[in-house]
């Protein structure tokens, strides 16, 4: 039977989470049949033969493009059979409600990416961040409205062969590539989600991007000149910015960091980021300290 629903999930030496994800795809309620496209990027494949599937299939395959997120992710959509496409990171997983809240929201045909609310496990405990029902660009050019998480995403596989587009590959380190998707769907049609939190989202455990920081600054900076529509949204160009900025100084480069942190303020006097740059940059805390201090509570960087 034709799968109503693929979901791609890239991985990378994380064997245990992988099967806890992907056991929380095959227990989803009320929908059927999915078909799960492992891809494995740079690491031996496992097919996860002792996972009981139920009605739905399973394939594992190595990472024919780009490697990193980013092609992995493109790997499994081309190889992919059905009309909707999940992603689902390996150390993230679904409540079993998931997918049975956004088939219904994917009957609009102007809907081109549905996603759901998130509960987020960090080393402070779990909290439940509900999404809005609904956002366009200038919602996402002002805030990255991190409820949106990718772990929570369903789109159309005809728009990520189309006018949407794949994954950008070409995006330093894959950082910020959901949110970039978010900007090119909101640009082709409509952005939905169901509020609940149906998706949680694993921040208790060490992320392959934490501490990479020049990889943050080399891909937030080329999110600002791939979309020149945040130049309509200080708010928006001052957060990203001071996100630079702290990743600079988290490098101890204060010079960056201050410049960075100038034109930030320059765009939004009430950017925290800008201002946290500083005291990164002058050493007075670490980079790390305050992303382990928001992650705590729930918040990101």
């Amino acid at each position: 039977m034709q799968p109503i629903i693929s979901v791609v999930m890239a991985t990378r030496e994380r064997p245990q989470l992988l099967r806890r994800a992907v056991a929380s795809v095959f227990a989803q309620r009320d929908v059927g049949p999915i078909e799960v496209v492992l891809v494995y990027d740079g690491t031996q494949i496992d097919d996860l033969a002792d996972l009981d599937r139920g009605p739905h299939t399973l394939r594992a395959v190595e990472n024919s493009r780009t490697p990193g997120l980013a092609g992995a992710r493109n790997t499994g959509i081309l190889a992919s059979s059905a009309p909707l496409i999940a992603f689902c990171d390996d150390d993230d997983e679904w409540k079993p409600t998931k997918i049975a809240a956004q088939l219904p929201l994917m009957a609009d045909p102007d809907v081109v990416l549905a996603a759901t609310g998130i509960e987020i496990h960090s080393a402070g405990g779990k909290h439940e961040r509900l999404s809005p029902a609904s956002v366009c660009l200038d919602d996402l050019l002002r805030s990255r409205i991190t409820e949106l998480h990718p772990s929570s995403f369903v789109v159309r596989a005809d728009a990520l062969r189309g006018a949407l587009g794949l994954v950008d590959e070409e995006l330093p380190a894959s950082y910020g590539e959901d949110y970039d998707v978010l900007l090119r769907a909101a640009k082709v049609g409509r952005i939905v989600a169901a509020p609940e939190a149906h998706t949680i989202i694993h921040w208790d455990r060490t992320s392959f991007f934490s501490e990479k920081w020049q990889g943050i600054v080399d891909g937030l900076s080329y999110l600002l000149a791939k979309h020149p529509e945040f130049s309509r949204s200080g708010e928006g160009q001052a957060r990203i910015e001071g996100q630079i900025a702290f990743a600079h100084g988290a490098l101890g480069d204060r010079p960056q960091a201050r410049a960075w942190a100038r034109r930030a303020i320059g765009h939004d006097v009430r950017q925290p980021r800008a201002y946290l740059a500083m005291l990164v940059g002058l050493g007075i805390v670490s980079g790390e300290r305050v992303v382990a201090a928001l992650n705590k509570r729930g918040r990101g960087m």
